[in-house]
């Protein structure tokens, strides 16, 4: 049997039941996806434009909030659109390009917090060899590793899906992700490669996670013997670890719904869980970032008060 799907179009069925109120979901949608981009943008210009922040720390966050725009862009526009239409659709080769999109700004978000996570580690417990390690040169090479990596993970993700043959063109989301594209498959399809290589990328990320928690357990013991490493820890160190746990606790319980959980539930709150990683993580870490970080709050003050002038 021909393994190219004859499936050519999907139907996204997760707004049937927000026919009444779709306008309204319109207005708070464009409003926050519009605030989204003004902090995400605004904290990468102030990043970008002072010198004074040209350091390892801001430039990983910088890569942060350009990844949350990456996220956010491949789903919001066509949400809006999609509250507009009165059968929302999506091409075959939309939804790849979706589901590709969705996955690899997840992963690239924990790949850029691993980074962020060695960053502080070496700036903490190993002070006086950062500089001799935090490079422009390795810091080039750590941003490109997280992004580059998870790029190339889900291309041959998404790569493994386009062989389907699909029996089924209905998705019950409001976006489209690789795994639910696979449950389409045919009766006679072969997913047993796209299940393996699945476990091995969460497998991966999982490693990703372990090296977090190892860095953060020698911050942890290197911070309690000195204030002042205390205070730096509080300063820096928290953000990350509000922007880490958001992310994980938003991940993984979609990652459990979409493989244990139950069809049965509202519809609206299954759309909750499939899209709580584009609604928090990418409006909160500017404004975490924004407000803990010293040196970014002080320039974004004095730029305001410049302005008021």
């Amino acid at each position: 049997m021909d393994n190219v799907s004859n499936v050519r179009i999907f139907v996204l069925s997760g707004l049937n039941e927000t026919v009444n109120v779709r306008l309204t979901i319109f207005s708070l949608t464009l409003l926050y996806y519009c605030l989204i981009l003004f902090f995400n943008i605004s904290l990468i210009l102030v990043i970008v434009f002072d010198e004074n922040l040209h350091e390892p720390m801001y430039i990983l966050l910088a890569s942060f909030c350009m990844n949350g725009l990456y996220g956010t862009t491949g789903f919001y526009p066509k949400f809006l659109l999609d509250l507009l239409s009165t059968s929302p659709q999506i091409s075959y080769e939309g939804c790849l390009l979706q589901a590709f999109i969705m996955y690899s700004f997840a992963c690239c978000d924990l790949s850029v917090l691993a980074v962020m996570a060695l960053d502080r580690y070496l700036a903490i417990c190993r002070p006086l060899h950062y500089h001799s390690f935090m490079t422009k040169r390795k810091l080039s090479g750590l941003v490109c590793f997280s992004w580059l990596t998870p790029f190339s993970i889900f291309s041959i993700n998404v790569l493994l899906t386009s062989t389907l043959k699909l029996c089924g063109f209905n998705i019950r989301r409001l976006l489209c992700i690789n795994w639910l594209i696979v449950r389409l498959a045919c009766p006679d399809a072969n997913t047993f490669l796209n299940s393996v290589y699945a476990y091995a990328t969460i497998l991966a990320y999982v490693c990703h996670g372990l090296f977090i928690i190892w860095t953060y357990m020698h911050l942890i013991r290197t911070c309690a013997r000195s204030k002042d490493d205390r205070m730096k820890f509080m300063q820096t160190c928290v953000p990350h670890l509000i922007s880490l746990v958001t992310f994980l606790l938003t991940i993984v319980f979609d990652l459990m719904y979409i493989r244990f959980g139950s069809t049965d539930l509202p519809l609206s709150f299954q759309n909750f869980i499939s899209i709580e990683f584009l609604l928090f993580p990418p409006m909160m870490n500017p404004l975490i970032y924004g407000f803990k970080l010293t040196k970014i709050r002080n320039r974004i003050l004095s730029l305001v008060c410049v302005k008021r002038k």
